[in-house]
């Protein structure tokens, strides 16, 4: 039995005190994985996929039974997952170092597999913009082991690239050491990204006709690391947090003004998350090998 308040939500600021709710509390919702990332919300079918990258599967959670079952197996070690606004599901694929589309009926899409005629490294976490442009990061960790992928050269810098919706690619920021979660603010006029290389911290960028400019350090994440990185409707950004020791991992909130505002206090680093639940105030966190929930008085800006 849960004592509620859960003493695991943490207030650090007064704003975060609206946002947690008294009588919620973090759930366990399955385990069994080795590695997950990648949540993403249908609520069209009321189910959430997130991947199991070692497992080399996409795995599909339902609202309504509580039931986990294999999405896609292969999935070529996919990691971050999101949709596009027709809904249809757009992955970074480690293995096969590509970013993909899963059209309606099942078919599989590449949207970008080289860059300047070599291979990307390995798709890591991506975004899709109002206007149809998709944004991913490629830093390479699924090159750097066979555990996540294989092991290879690098052959492309670690890049940020947008796919515009003709089909041109441009590369939006090349200076990460290695880029890894990134999402845009509520009016897509900000772009967060987020460095788990050195120095470990978060920088945002002015959106401005779909180029980054007035480059600035967000927040600093050291000791530890955020990893995947959500907003809601009130601009407060939410990030998967870990590796900083005692008392870290979890989820760290920060408002606009990059003040810690609370955290949720997680077993183990948090990977990745995403918003979903009927009114999108359920926040869904993959944690190692476990899948987590909580609800909260915040809506994620996120469309689908």
């Amino acid at each position: 039995m849960i004592r509620y308040p859960d003493t695991r939500v943490e207030v650090l600021d007064d704003r975060f005190t609206p946002i947690k709710l008294g009588s919620a509390a973090v759930e366990e919702l399955w385990t069994g994985g080795r590695w997950l990332e990648g949540p993403v919300w249908f609520g069209d079918g009321r189910y959430l996929l997130f991947s199991d990258i070692p497992n080399n599967r996409i795995l599909k959670w339902e609202e309504e039974t509580g039931a986990v079952s294999e999405f896609r197996k292969p999935s070529n070690n996919t990691n971050g997952n999101t949709r596009d606004r027709q809904g249809r599901l757009i992955s970074c694929e480690h293995d096969a170092r590509r970013v993909t589309r899963t059209e309606h009926e099942g078919t599989i899409t590449i949207l970008m597999d080289t860059h300047e005629g070599k291979p990307l490294n390995a798709p890591n976490d991506v975004v899709v913009k109002s206007d149809g442009g998709i944004w991913f990061t490629d830093p390479g960790y699924g090159i750097l082991m066979n555990y996540e992928g294989h092991r290879a050269e690098f052959e492309n810098d670690t890049n940020v690239y947008r796919i515009d919706p003709s089909g041109r690619i441009d590369v939006v920021i090349s200076d990460f050491d290695r880029p890894n979660g990134l999402c845009f603010s509520p009016d897509e006029s900000l772009l967060y990204i987020v460095d788990t290389g050195e120095p470990q911290h978060i920088r945002v960028f002015d959106v401005v006709d779909n180029r980054l400019e007035n480059d600035r350090v967000f927040v600093t994440m050291s000791p530890g690391n955020a990893d995947g990185i959500r907003t809601d409707t009130e601009g407060n950004l939410w990030a998967g947090a870990g590796w900083g020791g005692e008392g870290y991992d979890g989820v760290h909130i920060f408002a606009p003004d990059s003040t810690l505002i609370g955290k949720v206090h997680l077993p183990a680093p948090c990977a990745n998350i995403c918003f979903g639940g009927v009114k999108k105030n359920r926040l869904f966190m993959t944690v190692s090998h476990t899948l987590f929930s909580l609800y909260v008085e915040a809506v994620g800006a996120q469309t689908p």
